[in-house]
């Protein structure tokens, strides 16, 4: 039924870790016309199965479905569907009126690499980062709502930009089920508009969930300056935390336009809070000592290992400015949710951010992606946000 792949000799050792990642250099050999995309099975050199997943050109060349020889068919996909779904009941994230967005596929985090799932209410935005899932997209929106039922009423597909180029998909972003959906969602109560017909990721970043609940605690009375504010998740948080003023900034102006409809959707006509249009060094430059709470959320400085260099080097002059210009005695949360960046490697940027802005900082949090989206034991990559909460002198 499956075509096959025969790895080199003593290239099998890390999927006996478990890791679910193939490496092309790892292939001795495999069946004439495999397609992109395709299920493969895949056998050690010594002609023993050992895994079976999708096959793509490219550095890694099979992503790991399972350990075990199973059909992958609607069977395993609703087991894998439900389980991931269980695991988020039992941390008390779906099924929570007070919150109904989150992530219920992450990846290899949900042992599904290459496939993202996020729930807005009634409506799951799916994106393929791999031809595989792509393929098998239909297969799986059939079995999403056979494990939701009445819960998911709209499944939107959300690809374009996420799939390799190369593959020449020409996939166009669209509703697989439903489409008369309200784009309005609750998260921890507030309310939020979701792009994600345009928006960044599914439309929504909502793996800060956490630590904007983490920003309200702290927000009371201090004047909030949230820097690449998207749609403003932050500084929605902050106004129910009694901040003094809210500022957001992000260089898009449909940035700032979602920002104004989501601040408007929580307070309307609320004069703390106001956004610009602008790029994030030059507001920084022109506003000193001016907030006692700072926020720097910026996109993926690295999105590959060859421009991690760079990245650091951009990290540390972002933060270099945002300690040289909050006031004393102020508190900065500080993130990267570049993959390739290590917890190391962006506490050092920080640490030389830090003493090149001759500031006396204390770390008060060390922030990590929430618990919908998991990382998978077999796969630290899977890693990728991390975060300081610092108390600035």
């Amino acid at each position: 039924m499956y075509k096959n792949v025969y790895l080199k000799k003593g290239k099998e050792e890390s999927l006996k870790r478990f890791h679910p990642w193939i490496f092309s250099g790892a292939i001795q050999r495999m069946d004439n016309d495999i397609e992109e995309g395709e299920t493969v099975r895949v056998f050690t050199s010594a002609g023993d199965f050992i895994a079976i997943g999708h096959y793509q050109i490219g550095s890694i060349a099979v992503r790991v479905l399972s350990f075990s020889d199973v059909d992958i068919d609607n069977e395993f996909w609703c087991a894998r569907l439900e389980s991931a779904y269980k695991m988020r009941l039992a941390v008390d994230i779906a099924g929570n009126p007070d919150n109904n967005t989150y992530r219920l596929v992450h990846g290899e985090g949900d042992n599904l690499p290459g496939l993202v799932i996020d729930c807005y209410g009634p409506t799951a935005v799916m994106q393929a980062h791999s031809v595989g899932m792509h393929v098998c997209r239909m297969e799986i929106a059939k079995a999403l709502k056979q494990v939701m039922g009445d819960e998911m009423q709209n499944i939107y597909y959300k690809s374009e930009t996420t799939l390799p180029y190369k593959a020449d998909l020409r996939q166009e972003n669209g509703f697989i089920l439903g489409g008369d959906a309200d784009d309005v969602a609750v998260e921890n109560g507030l309310k939020f508009h979701i792009d994600w017909l345009r928006g960044q990721k599914t439309g929504f970043f909502v793996d800060q969930r956490e630590n904007r609940s983490l920003l309200e605690h702290y927000a009371k009375g201090k004047s909030v300056l949230n820097m690449f504010c998207y749609t403003g998740g932050f500084s929605v948080y902050a106004m129910r935390g009694n901040a003094k003023a809210v500022h957001s900034v992000d260089s898009s102006a449909k940035a700032i336009e979602l920002t104004n409809e989501n601040i408007a959707l929580n307070f309307p006509g609320d004069p703390r809070h106001e956004a610009f249009c602008e790029d994030a060094f030059k507001y920084l430059d022109e506003h000193d000592q001016q907030y006692d709470l700072i926020i720097l959320d910026p996109p993926a400085f690295a999105k590959h290992r060859a421009a991690l260099r760079n990245a650091l080097k951009g990290y540390t002059r972002l933060n270099v400015k945002g300690l040289q210009r909050i006031k004393k005695g102020g508190i900065l949360f500080t993130f990267s949710c570049s993959q390739v960046v290590t917890k190391d490697n962006f506490r050092n940027a920080v640490f030389t951010a830090a003493a090149q802005a001759g500031r006396k900082v204390r770390i008060l949090h060390q922030l990590h992606q929430p618990a919908d989206h998991p990382i998978n034991i077999y796969h630290p990559e899977g890693e990728y946000l991390k975060g300081l909460v610092l108390y600035v002198e």
